[in-house]
């Protein structure tokens, strides 16, 4: 008989980064490890180092991407584009503040 086991290393919980699912005991979303690999070209090691996560931990976060990889595409795009429009407000910006 076989049996399916699990690794319990990607929680979701409304309460942290508004329910995204995140490396357990963490705040590091999947997204977040995704976009440093896609974007910035880093090994699971380096991603690993960059968060300060076990390598298991990003594996998993990884493979939970690619079992959901439609709706955290959208997400990612979604992030980017708040991102571009933030940047092209200048929100945050000292450039806003002397402004404003």
């Amino acid at each position: 008989m076989q049996t399916t086991l699990s690794i319990n290393l990607i929680a979701s919980n409304p309460e942290v980064r508004g329910g995204r699912p995140v490396v357990a005991g963490t705040g590091v979303t999947v997204a977040d490890i995704v976009m440093v690999m896609l974007f910035h070209r880093q090994s699971p090691d380096d991603i690993a180092a960059w968060f300060d996560l076990s390598l298991a931990q990003v594996h998993a976060a990884l493979a939970y991407y690619y079992e959901h990889k439609t709706e955290l595409d959208q997400e990612i795009k979604q992030r980017r584009e708040q991102a571009a429009e933030l940047k092209e407000q200048r929100v945050g910006s000292r450039r806003s503040l002397l402004s404003g």
